[in-house]
């Protein structure tokens, strides 16, 4: 059976569903009894810690995404403003209010404005032309980014089931995790929508192209230090034991719309090597730790 075209209403409707369907979690309803203080803390500090700054960076991210996309459409400002940024920030203070239970310390998010790269971006983005080739380039980092967020709160999940720490698994961390996949949809749906209709030209589709293998991010991972950081989630929750696997699951989508025509091509080699110099990174870091111990 074929999949139904995704037009813009089907779109809007998905978004409105999304923030019906899932308010942001209410904090009452968590219950943060953890068992064994020290294995969850052995076992989770790391990812927590970074996991808890990425979702309470929401307000930064709302700041560049006004900037980088002046001529936003009223679907995409609903989703990000008045849906995603709620959840994502529910998400952050859940995570950080469980990192502060365990006698961890609190997150410190980077609540700066935009940088002066967002901004540059901004200034071109008022070219029509700029601006879809941005707009495509924002809902594939956002679906990667997503997708990660995915695997990330399955897997821990997974973890705190087997140790029997039901309570944060459930209303914690499975009440974040039943939220991701729809903004993965969101985004998934709106690039969708932009290559069936047809939207952008070849000539920006080969710049799209061009600026994801030459720019693609890990999210959050903005600075060498932060690289590493991402690289400890991917090692600390097991995502780097197959690490090829978890990058086909996060790069699939850009896979299928902007390098299908290239045989052979599973993995955007860009994106598997991100992931692995993060990885390294992390395992540099924890090396030179002991050495130095």
């Amino acid at each position: 059976m074929t999949a139904p075209r995704v037009d813009a209403t089907r779109i809007r409707d998905h978004v409105l569903r999304l923030g019906e369907k899932h308010p942001p979690v209410d904090l009452a309803s968590a219950d943060f009894t953890v068992r064994d203080p020290a294995a969850v803390r052995r076992r989770f500090a790391q990812p927590l810690d970074y996991m808890a700054r990425v979702e309470m960076e929401v307000e930064r991210n709302v700041l560049e995404l006004a900037v980088m996309l002046p001529g936003v459409s009223e679907t995409d400002r609903l989703f990000y403003a008045d849906v995603w940024a709620p959840q994502e920030e529910r998400h952050g203070l859940l995570l950080d209010t469980l990192v502060r239970r365990l006698d961890l310390p609190p997150a410190e998010p980077d609540l700066d404005g935009p940088t002066a790269q967002v901004r540059v971006l901004g200034a071109l983005a008022h070219i029509p032309a700029v601006q879809e080739v941005i707009r495509l380039l924002y809902y594939l980092t956002g679906a990667a980014t997503e997708k990660s967020a995915m695997l990330a709160y399955a897997a821990m999940s997974a973890d705190l089931e087997a140790m029997g720490e039901t309570a944060v698994k459930r209303t914690v961390v499975d009440a974040i995790k039943v939220q991701e996949p729809g903004h993965f949809a969101f985004y998934r749906m709106s690039a969708q929508e932009m290559i069936e209709t047809s939207v952008l030209k070849p000539w920006q589709l080969r710049i799209a192209r061009f600026i994801r293998s030459k720019a693609f991010s890990l999210v959050g991972a903005s600075t060498p230090e932060r690289k590493a950081d991402f690289g400890g989630v991917l090692v600390n929750l097991g995502l780097a034991d197959d690490l090829e696997r978890t990058v086909r699951d996060v790069s699939r989508l850009e896979h299928h719309l902007l390098w299908a025509q290239d045989q052979g091509m599973d993995v955007p080699a860009y994106a598997l090597r991100a992931f692995r110099d993060a990885a390294d990174s992390y395992r540099e870091r924890v090396q030179g730790a002991a050495l130095a111990a």
